[in-house]
């Protein structure tokens, strides 16, 4: 086998449905010409009222353009899942709506609200927005209690976050019996569950969530889509996720986007794009 130009793929699939992601990314970007019309995603929101609305976003790092005039609706309690090939802009979504990217034109609503300037904090503090890393956010030689509370760092009083850190125990008892045990300490599973269990100290509204199912082994990923659909079913939380694994949140999903370098390429309900050939050919191995 000659390793001077290895195929770089998304192990999906068998050898012979296997895609090389410059293949992908080549196969895919023809579609982003043709992307749906801001008509076509505020059908996808069902009348429901708008959480989030991303209006001919241009955003990146400095004078990096990643995203280019992207645009993005979800309704107030829906899921939708971004997918697409590694460098498409998916996680530049997150950023851009929580403040960690440079928003170079365009406009971030949040429950009809202009967000596009406030800062991280204003938007967690302010307008309910939560950022839920990829693995490994957790402080490791802090206790599960103390991790909790340190996602309660932007409330009035410290007994705020207490009793809202009191809340996540009565909901999730496998926290409770670790409360005093060091998070390092903890499962991968139960890693992302304090993970996920910190960023509600604040009462969010919107959750984005990047990559949840990143490491972990299929038992506990199950486990994580389980407790998010509960945030969204039982809650009300408006979910935006990137997820590498596209099935899984495709199948988790309200409401699928592909993106193709910084751009939509395609969208529709996460049911339908599972049941999309093309989709299925260049994102789900088959």
């Amino acid at each position: 086998m000659n390793d001077k130009n290895p195929i770089r793929g998304y192990g999906l699939g068998s050898v012979d449905t296997v895609m090389s992601v410059d293949a992908v990314e080549q196969a895919a970007r023809g579609q982003a010409d043709a992307g749906p019309s801001r008509e076509a995603l505020m059908a996808l929101t069902d009348g429901r009222e708008t959480a989030v609305d991303l209006s001919g976003l241009l955003a990146g790092y400095g004078r990096m353009e990643i995203l280019h005039g992207l645009d993005l609706l979800v309704g107030k309690g829906q899921s939708l899942c971004l997918i697409g090939p590694n460098g498409a802009g998916k996680s530049t979504v997150l950023h851009a709506i929580y403040g960690f990217a440079d928003v170079q034109g365009g406009t971030i609503s949040v429950g009809g609200h202009d967000v596009t300037r406030l800062t991280s904090n204003q938007k967690l503090a302010t307008a309910g927005v939560a950022y839920i890393l990829q693995d490994n956010s957790v402080f490791p030689d802090m206790t599960v209690e103390e991790n909790l509370l340190m996602g309660g760092f932007l409330k009035n009083r410290p007994a705020e976050a207490k009793q809202a850190a009191a809340m996540v125990f009565d909901r999730y008892g496998r926290l409770a019996e670790r409360r005093h045990q060091k998070a390092g300490n903890l499962s991968g599973g139960e890693r992302r569950l304090l993970e996920i269990s910190r960023a509600l100290i604040m009462e969010p509204q919107v959750l984005l969530v990047d990559e949840p199912s990143i490491g972990l082994e299929p038992r506990f990923i199950d486990m994580v889509f389980e407790i998010l659909e509960d945030l969204q079913k039982t809650d009300g939380k408006t979910i935006v996720m990137v997820e590498q694994n596209a099935k899984k949140g495709l199948e988790f999903a309200d409401i699928g986007y592909v993106l193709v370098s910084g751009q939509l390429a395609k969208a529709g309900r996460g049911r339908e794009l599972l049941d999309d050939p093309e989709v299925g050919r260049l994102f789900l191995g088959g």
